[in-house]
């Protein structure tokens, strides 16, 4: 028989909690992956891991935070705590192929269609793979045009989002661009819960129904602990503010080429008692720091 759901048992409380979530795990990856853009090849993959990381555990627990106010009318819900965990693990290596994309081959182009494809899919698995976690005595079913309208927006947040963070515009830029990202992942999330119907094998039994929230609450403990982590790195690190490098000459990388860049445009260098305001217009004259 058909299910009833209530997807807001604690009102609006779990939609903006988890949408903050979303955010901080978005304004997180992105500086990460800014960051990235700004430091030798060597140093870059630390930056890119801890970027999808952030991204995909802020995913990650905004889905949860935002099923615990999910009940079916009438039986309880029960966790997979593998699948669950899986879910999380699903979110964090897709995002990080997508990011890592980006970080290499430039936020354009086909590298940026295929990063920001790859990274919405993710998000959109790790949805799907999560509420397959879940058990109740019965079954759920999709609607196909509501699922896929649920990736289509994954992808093209994924894709936005990542645009932003190869532009290199500094904190305020990545701050909107979360939001923004933050928004979209919560649509998804919502959209793809509109897909769904519950079928009921038995009579439903009022006692037995309520909200799961102390068992997920446990699950969330080590995500959340980890994205304030993240957040500790993110603030100690000296560049992560202007997101721009300070008194030394950008590498050549995709998104921030070094010649075109402000930084080694207006860089004044000082050899001895001679400035040297750019370097352009003065290679015969003065060597290039490096």
């Amino acid at each position: 028989m058909q299910g009833t759901v209530d997807g807001f048992s604690y009102g609006a409380v779990t939609p903006l909690v988890a949408y903050v979530m979303a955010c901080l795990g978005g304004a997180l990856g992105l500086r990460c992956t800014t960051r990235s853009l700004l430091v030798t090849h060597s140093r870059r993959p630390a930056w890119l891991a801890l970027g999808s990381a952030a991204i995909g555990s802020g995913i990650w627990t905004m889905h949860f935070v935002a099923m615990m106010g999910f009940t079916i009318e009438g039986t309880p819900i029960h966790y997979d705590k593998p699948i669950t965990f899986a879910s999380l693990g699903l979110a964090i290596v897709m995002v990080g192929v997508g990011i890592f994309i980006v970080g290499y081959r430039g936020a354009s182009g086909t590298a940026l269609f295929t990063g920001g494809t790859i990274t919405g899919l993710g998000v959109a698995s790790m949805h799907y793979l999560g509420m397959a976690g879940m058990h109740f005595d019965g079954r759920f079913t999709y609607n196909t045009l509501t699922v896929a309208a649920s990736v289509v927006i994954a992808v093209v947040a994924a894709t936005a989002a990542l645009w932003a963070a190869g532009l290199v515009r500094g904190l305020l830029w990545s701050v909107g661009a979360s939001l923004v990202m933050g928004l979209a992942v919560s649509g998804m999330h919502y959209t793809g819960m509109a897909a769904l119907d519950v079928h009921l094998r038995g009579v439903p039994d009022p006692s037995t129904s309520g909200p799961s929230g102390s068992v997920l609450a446990l699950m969330l403990i080590g995500p959340l602990a980890f994205l304030l982590l993240a957040g500790v790195v993110v603030l100690l690190d000296p560049l992560m503010v202007m997101g721009r490098p300070a008194g030394a000459t950008v590498e050549d990388k995709p998104g921030v080429p070094a010649a075109t860049s402000p930084q080694s445009r207006h860089l004044s260098l000082h050899h001895g008692r001679r400035p040297v305001r750019d370097l352009g217009h003065h290679r015969s004259r003065a060597p290039q720091n490096r």
